[in-house]
C-alpha cells in the first residue's frame, strides 16, 4: 500500500472520529439542556420548561442523526478508497455521493444507536405530568 493512500486514509478516519465525537458531544448536550428544563420547571412549577423539550429533543435529535450521516458517508468513501489502487488516490473527502442503503437521514433518525435515547426523553416530560396530575400512577 502506498505512503498517498495510507495518508488519504488517515484523513478519512481523523474525520470519521471527529463525527462521532460531535455525536456523542450532541447526546451529552442534549441530556444536559433536558435536566436543567425539568430542573427548572420542578423549581418554578411551570410547566412551560417541560413543553420546551418537545421543541430541543428532536431538535437535537436531528443535529445527532446528521452526524451519524455524515460518518456513514466517510465510512462509505473510506472503504471506497480502500479498494483504490494506488494510482488512483486523489485525496479527495467529498462524501456527498454516497446517499444510498442506510446513508440516508431517516435511516440515521432511526438508528438504533439513537432513537431510544431522544424517544425516552420526550416520554420523560409526559410521566413527569402525569404523576403530578395523578397519585395513582406514582404512588
Amino acid at each position: 500500500m502506498s505512503e498517498n493512500k495510507l495518508k488519504h486514509l488517515e484523513f478519512i478516519h481523523n474525520t470519521i472520529n471527529r463525527m462521532s465525537t460531535n455525536s456523542f458531544i450532541v447526546k451529552g448536550w442534549t441530556i444536559t439542556l433536558i435536566s436543567a428544563l425539568f430542573v427548572l420547571a420542578q423549581k418554578d412549577s411551570n410547566i412551560t420548561y417541560a413543553i420546551l423539550t418537545y421543541i430541543a429533543v428532536p431538535i437535537f435529535w436531528y443535529l445527532n442523526a446528521f452526524f451519524l450521516l455524515q460518518e456513514r458517508r466517510y465510512r462509505s468513501l473510506y472503504d471506497d478508497v480502500r479498494r483504490k489502487d494506488d494510482n488512483a488516490i486523489d485525496f479527495s473527502m467529498d462524501a456527498k455521493n454516497y446517499n444510498t442503503g442506510k446513508n440516508t437521514i431517516i435511516k440515521c433518525l432511526k438508528a438504533n444507536t439513537i432513537w431510544p435515547i431522544y424517544c425516552l426523553m420526550l416520554l420523560i416530560p409526559l410521566g413527569i405530568y402525569l404523576c403530578e396530575n395523578s397519585n395513582k400512577y406514582c404512588y
